[in-house]
């Protein structure tokens, strides 16, 4: 296998799962934790090494490193073989390059960055890319070959579904940080609370599935995460302990006969509350419906995301800010016309440039 993003916390349970299931490790790439991604090239030796960070290169401990965003595609140039399995836990837009890379050399794509399919689902071919995400995993689980009424995902809520209302105005970095049920990296905590991280999982689902009837609710023990109604009115639901490690294991190797997660103790877990998505506290809900109609406005949504979280994490503005940003970069772009690849990666720097602008104009 190839990996990218390996010192992240999917590429590290990648790893894992490749030292229990003894798999060869072609490559690792990293952005700029050369300590830890020096121990992963002494554990599990690969052939081929990269970072995003080229003032980094001298650090890293091997005689064949590539570096940078081009130096990336280089090196999956250079460990492609036939059936190769890629890994693309890379975090941001900056992972969809090399999706497109992987897909042109024929790699089979295993899929961690959220981006490339928000972003660019329509020129992607989604039969050689299988998702790691819980809620797609579980979709994929639950359908088989037979054809869905309705897809149904799960959210957690994020850090504020209990907040009062009149407090989300004030509420600032460090509590939005501060996860209900677990700790993730800083963008998709962040993407958790104002619900935009559901937005992007069902436009993956969209182009995962083929299927427009596609809805989420909270479900705040985050022991569901999919759901399923079938034409003859039953609903099955996947259940399993929040564990990555679960969706990896099956994109590496298609089939599990052993315990990779311990099952759900639904003695244990007692009762579960469920909660619609309350468009009040989370603006951007109200989105759903257009995406579903313009999936291929997933680039909007995502670059006017970035840019406002960015924002956000420098302190420059409020968490409300952040919706409202989005909010307003959709009416902008709501008719824009995506018809190639290079129109994905121009109107991604169209849309940063109005939020700027957005926030800049505003007394």
């Amino acid at each position: 296998m190839v990996l990218l993003g390996s010192t992240g916390s999917i590429g590290q349970n990648t790893l894992d799962i490749a030292k229990r299931y003894s798999l060869r490790v072609k490559a690792l790439c990293a952005h700029s934790n050369t300590k830890l991604l020096n121990k992963q090239i002494m554990e599990f030796k690969p052939k081929f090494v990269a970072i995003a960070d080229k003032s980094k290169v001298k650090e890293i401990n091997h005689t064949n490193v590539y570096a940078g965003a081009e130096g990336i595609l280089q090196m999956l140039e250079a460990a492609y073989e036939k059936n190769e399995i890629l890994i693309n836990a890379l975090v941001g837009f900056a992972g969809l390059t090399p999706t497109l890379k992987a897909s042109e050399l024929g790699y089979k794509i295993a899929l961690a960055n959220k981006e490339s399919l928000v972003a660019a689902g329509k020129f992607l071919k989604t039969s050689d890319i299988i998702p790691i995400d819980s809620e797609h995993f579980g979709l994929w689980y639950l359908l088989g070959q037979r054809k869905p009424k309705r897809l149904l995902i799960t959210a957690s809520g994020g850090t504020f579904r209990d907040t009062p209302m009149e407090e989300l105005a004030f509420v600032t970095l460090k509590d939005t940080l501060k996860h209900p049920n677990w700790k993730m990296g800083k963008k998709i905590t962040i993407d958790s609370a104002t619900m935009v991280n559901k937005l992007f999982e069902i436009l993956e689902a969209h182009w995962f599935f083929g299927c427009k009837e596609i809805d989420a609710f909270i479900e705040t023990k985050s022991v569901i995460h999919a759901l399923v109604e079938f034409f003859d009115g039953s609903t099955t639901a996947h259940l399993a302990n929040a564990d990555m490690r679960l969706p990896i294991a099956f994109a590496l190797l298609n089939k599990i006969d052993k315990p990779i997660v311990p099952n759900v103790n639904l003695l244990h877990v007692k009762s579960l509350e469920f909660k619609d998505i309350d468009i009040l506290r989370y603006p951007v809900w109200q989105l759903k419906e257009l995406l579903l109609k313009k999936p291929h406005l997933g680039v909007v949504l995502n670059a006017a995301d970035d840019e406002a979280t960015r924002l956000f994490l420098e302190e420059k503005i409020a968490f409300k800010d952040i919706s409202k940003c989005i909010m307003n970069a959709m009416e902008k772009f709501e008719h824009a016309k995506i018809d190639s690849i290079d129109e994905v990666f121009s109107t991604n720097l169209e849309v940063k440039l109005f939020c700027l602008n957005f926030f800049k104009s505003r007394p």
